[in-house]
């Protein structure tokens, strides 16, 4: 049913479009005249009515060519304003398809190749399709007026995830701030600029850092602008920023491959010193002395009486089930692990001999390499109850260090009921959404360059404000409904979203509009579009790549960033001339 309805919604569309593609009409008028825009119908001879055909140069103009020759052109300001909305909606619709179909594709393949590979791709499709099709068609003239549609959604649709929906995914998804930690669902400090805010993972300052590596590619294609003038020299520049850009593709899509695999296994080390750090404070409480000398060395002698409180059965071992005994009896609440995986790993952290049991120098030895590990954790050493406060204070940070890794394991996943559907149901929709985007791709750019000649707004204007609310809609949408549930994990998966599809765009769309201008032969000739989204990324990359707390006021820079960025073009082109 979810499907059926815009299907035929979609198939409704279509059909009126066919038929305003071969509707005529005239407009005839009873009072004769020598004015120039009147001319004979060809009629008048066998027809006693008006003889003239009277045309409104408000309401038409020159002639347009219809896309695939039958999809309706118009060169009237309202009509081209109708065609966008409608091939706007069509894409729109491509997008939540491919959305839609790579999310029951992650269910049933699960992350890796699907999850690092294949979704970015397919949500970065709908703004490749615009800009691929934006250089292709026509004359190197045509061409090059027309690339600057690609390049405004391209500019667009950075600056606005990066502004519009980052800004409104904070204050949708803002929870109480208390000592640099954003508290899951607690919302009672209202629109406080400092102490209301939304907090993320580590893994999402690694995406906003690589958001802002992945514009090197704009450095590069612009420094000959400023110190080459030769045109060979700059489209040389154009073919190298072209191979910087596929390299540094390659590189993401293996990163989002691997990275799965790279997180499990700094979170299973993240648990495992969680653990140890327990077990250490643990054992200082109940210990008949201090665990470290006063000269800050390991006290042996406290370490081997707890070797025997420990050692149960008195056969100077300790076992797996005894050191798994001691976890038990610690009650770890703080965070969800596997006992037995845990005994595990202290059993090969411990014991070098490789018989699964702790001998007295083995615990001596394993312990004082992390007491000192401790130590080296920045807490300082202090005589006396010192010793449990920086153990107490690395039992701490170790928390704070597994939370930052957004710890996934208490979530319940369900399996797929009918895989065999599910699959066909994606493949379909990625279908669809692949046709759909291919073939209205082309007609939008159309319609977005003659609206421009009807109303004299220049086309990048039209296609950065108007365009990535269609291609971007979907991901805006769904980005705000996982902030709005207020936690940690659903803002560290919207804002990692967000510096995801600005990372595809900055590498594989710009890779499709390079690839145009360098075969095409055109002329790079968007200097103030590519500084843009430079000041944008790396100041939203700045914020977000060094810090995991996001206090309301961050917000407002967030906002002010869009219109700066529109005027900030329009200066440097219509003022200074760049373009």
């Amino acid at each position: 049913m979810a499907i059926r309805l815009p299907l035929t919604f979609l198939s409704t569309l279509l059909i009126l479009l066919i038929l305003c593609g071969l509707t005529y009409g005239r407009l005839f008028t009873d009072h004769p005249s020598t004015r120039s825009d009147l001319i004979s119908d060809g009629v008048h001879d066998d027809f006693r009515g008006p003889s003239l055909l009277r045309l409104n140069p408000f309401y038409a103009s020159d002639s347009c060519d219809q896309t695939y020759g039958f999809l309706p052109c118009t060169t009237t300001v309202l009509g081209n304003l109708f065609l966008i909305i409608v091939y706007g909606y069509l894409m729109y619709q491509a997008a939540t398809f491919l959305s839609n179909g790579s999310e029951l594709l992650l269910e049933i393949l699960g992350p890796g190749l699907v999850g690092g590979l294949l979704l970015p791709i397919l949500g970065a499709l709908p703004d490749a399709m615009l800009i691929l099709v934006s250089g292709l068609s026509g004359s190197t003239e045509t061409a090059q007026s027309q690339v600057s549609v690609g390049m405004g959604l391209l500019a667009g649709s950075t600056v606005m995830l990066l502004t519009v929906i980052w800004g409104t995914c904070v204050l949708v998804g803002k929870c109480d701030l208390h000592e640099s930690i954003a508290l899951d669902g607690k919302d009672t400090k209202g629109f406080s600029l400092t102490g209301s805010g939304v907090g993320t993972d580590i893994w999402t300052s690694y995406a906003a850092r690589i958001m802002a590596i992945s514009v090197i590619p704009f450095i590069v294609v612009q420094l000959p602008v400023l110190f080459v003038h030769s045109t060979s020299g700059r489209h040389l520049a154009v073919l190298i920023a072209l191979i910087v850009s596929l390299v540094l593709l390659v590189s993401y899509c293996l990163y989002q491959v691997f990275q799965p695999w790279i997180q499990s296994r700094r979170l299973a080390y993240a648990k495992h010193k969680h653990v140890i750090s327990g077990i250490l404070k643990h054992l200082r409480k109940r210990s008949l002395g201090r665990l470290l000398t006063d000269e800050g060395k390991p006290n042996e002698d406290v370490i081997e009486k707890l070797f025997k409180m420990i050692d149960v059965n008195g056969d100077n071992y300790i076992s797996a089930s005894e050191l798994r005994a001691l976890i038990v009896g610690i009650q770890f609440e703080e965070i969800n692990f596997d006992q037995d995986d845990a005994v595990d790993k202290l059993m090969k952290d411990f014991d070098l001999s490789k018989d699964y049991k702790l001998d007295l120098r083995e615990f001596i030895n394993g312990i004082s390499k992390w007491l000192l590990e401790a130590r080296r954790s920045g807490a300082s050493h202090e005589s006396g109850h010192g010793t449990i406060k920086y153990l107490s204070n690395f039992h701490e940070q170790t928390k704070r260090e597994h939370d930052l890794l957004g710890d996934q394991s208490d979530e319940v996943v369900e399996g797929v009921e009918n895989p065999r559907w599910t699959s066909f149901k994606a493949v379909l929709l990625l279908l669809l959404g692949t046709v759909i985007a291919a073939a209205f791709a082309d007609p939008l750019v159309d319609a977005v360059d003659n609206f421009s000649s009807a109303t004299g707004i220049p086309t990048f204007f039209i296609s950065f404000i108007a365009l990535p609310m269609a291609t971007n809609s979907s991901e805006a949408v769904t980005a705000i409904i996982f902030a709005s549930r207020k936690k940690q994990r659903t803002a560290s998966l919207t804002f990692s979203e967000l510096y995801g599809a600005v990372t595809m765009n900055n590498l594989l769309c710009l890779s499709v509009f390079l690839a145009l201008v360098y075969v095409r032969g055109l002329t790079w000739d968007f200097s103030a579009e590519a500084l843009v989204i430079l000041i944008v990324c790396i100041v939203m990359g700045a914020f977000a790549s060094f810090r995991t707390i996001f206090p309301l006021w961050t917000t407002s820079i967030a906002f002010m960033l869009y219109p700066f960025s529109l005027a900030l073009v329009y200066v440097l082109d219509y003022v200074f001339g760049w373009s």
